[in-house]
């Protein structure tokens, strides 16, 4: 990872940390908390370990980008030797399809704190993880970014079935930008059906502060929403979750931290209310644990684990069953 790279990564830390005025303390400090925030990055940027009793199926490509990869994590059983195989079912796995954050920039889908406690929680109980990579900027806008997230749910749903898994029960996740990505591909989703996707069952948006794009782009802001974002109003409105929901959008967990500065639980619930209002199915999860504790700890044995598990169960009865 690029020192420029750890630089971004610290400024979104800083963005969960404190206000424009706590960044203005003595220099000693702020180079103190800086070393410390890019050690903590980096040692975050480290892969994933893979558990017992899973399979990865590496960079399975959805588009001709070298970026446009996705990694499949399987649930596997021992056949001798040290073999694995594909486990058996009946009844095909639902499947929890993640999108990393690292404010547009950069990230990659084999990092730890993306994959390692949600893999090693849900595939051995039966579910299939894939995790993806996707163009970034500088050289690809977020607008397309989201429709990489699109290509490589509709590739991953046409290959579902080989893997073992169930094309109609996928449930969509995102960290930071990745949550945002997410949300606004969920808010869109009738026409993504339109444009071959499956319908799928719901999404779990993981502490994202831009559900509703042009009020936070006209609040004080760190650079690197301009970067994403930009200046045109029409372009924030396009990459809106809460402008862009449409009646028909699947139900929606939206996990806030609840210290962060920027109060990503403000937009959260701004959202809900704006889709509940509509006739949709939304709801939020604070949560006392930082930007990065809300997608490095998820997977853990915890409230936090179980309550976006009870909504992943509320969406489909077999997804319920295999939590148990």
């Amino acid at each position: 990872m690029s020192l420029r790279h750890l630089l971004i990564v610290t400024a979104l830390a800083v963005a969960s940390l404190g206000t424009a005025s706590a960044q203005a303390q003595a220099p000693a400090q702020n180079g103190g908390r800086l070393r410390a925030l890019i050690a903590q990055r980096q040692a975050a940027a480290a892969p994933a370990a893979l558990p017992a009793g899973v399979q990865r199926i590496a960079d399975v490509p959805y588009g001709a980008d070298p970026a446009q990869r996705m990694d499949v994590y399987v649930p596997t059983s021992p056949t001798g030797a040290g073999a694995t195989s594909l486990v058996a079912s009946a009844v095909r796995a639902p499947v929890i399809f993640m999108v990393h954050g690292g404010g547009w920039r950069y990230g990659d889908k084999a990092m730890g704190r993306v994959v390692q406690e949600k893999v090693s929680r849900w595939v051995p109980k039966g579910f299939i993880l894939i995790s993806i990579n996707y163009r970034m900027l500088p050289d690809t806008p977020v607008a397309v970014q989201e429709r990489d997230v699109q290509a490589a749910l509709m590739a991953a749903q046409q290959r579902a079935g080989t893997w073992g898994g169930d094309p109609s029960r996928f449930i969509l996740m995102g960290h930071s930008a990745g949550a945002h990505l997410v949300a606004l591909l969920n808010a869109r989703a009738p026409q993504a059906l339109r444009e071959g996707a499956w319908p799928w069952l719901g999404t779990v948006s993981l502490d994202s502060a831009v559900m509703n794009v042009p009020a936070y782009m006209r609040a004080p802001h760190l650079p690197l929403y301009d970067d994403a974002f930009g200046s045109d109003p029409a372009y924030w409105v396009a990459l809106s979750p809460f402008h862009q929901w449409t009646v028909g959008a699947p139900p929606v967990q939206l996990v806030c931290s609840t210290e962060r500065a920027d109060q990503p639980c403000s937009q959260a619930d701004a959202l809900a209310r704006h889709v509940r209002n509509q006739g949709g199915r939304a709801e939020v999860l604070p949560q006392d644990l930082n930007h990065g504790e809300i997608n490095a700890t998820l997977g853990l044995e915890s409230d936090y684990t179980r309550a976006v598990e009870a909504f992943m169960g509320s969406l489909d009865l077999e997804v319920a069953r295999r939590l148990q």
